[in-house]
């Protein structure tokens, strides 16, 4: 039988590759602004548009439902973020940034791009193509 090879295998080099950067960027955010990864996930999806339905972020950010409905619910308890249930739909529920949520959101944007900087830099001359080669993956799914 084959042993499989996990520190050559993509699909785990990814997940771990993820989680690291997710972690290291995590560290940024959570001890200015008290917020999860999964939070994090939903105001970043959320700065993107006015108002967003749990459904939409759930399929976006591809986190499980109830995930992002935890997420919203301390999110909205800290102030970030409000809720307005559908009119059409009472099941549906949309979320949009408050004034404080995007006030947070401005102040993390330069650091995120900065992270994202240095995190590429470490790539080198190897980094346009890192990038152009991640779209294309994510384009598949």
């Amino acid at each position: 039988m084959t042993k499989l090879d996990l520190d050559n295998f993509l699909p785990y080099q990814l997940a771990v590759l993820a989680s690291r950067v997710s972690r290291e960027f995590a560290a940024v955010y959570q001890q200015k602004f008290d917020i999860s990864i999964p939070e994090w996930r939903v105001v970043a999806h959320l700065s993107q548009s006015d108002a967003v339905s749990v459904r939409e972020i759930h399929r976006k950010v591809d986190m499980d439902k109830s995930k992002v409905s935890r997420a919203a619910a301390r999110l909205e308890a800290a102030g970030y973020v409000s809720k307005r249930v559908s009119e059409v739909d009472r099941r549906l529920v949309d979320l949009e940034l408050t004034e404080k949520g995007r006030a947070m959101i401005a102040e993390i944007t330069p650091i995120a791009k900065k992270f994202e900087r240095e995190f590429l830099a470490g790539l080198g001359p190897d980094r346009a193509g890192f990038r152009k080669a991640v779209r294309r993956l994510l384009t598949q799914s």
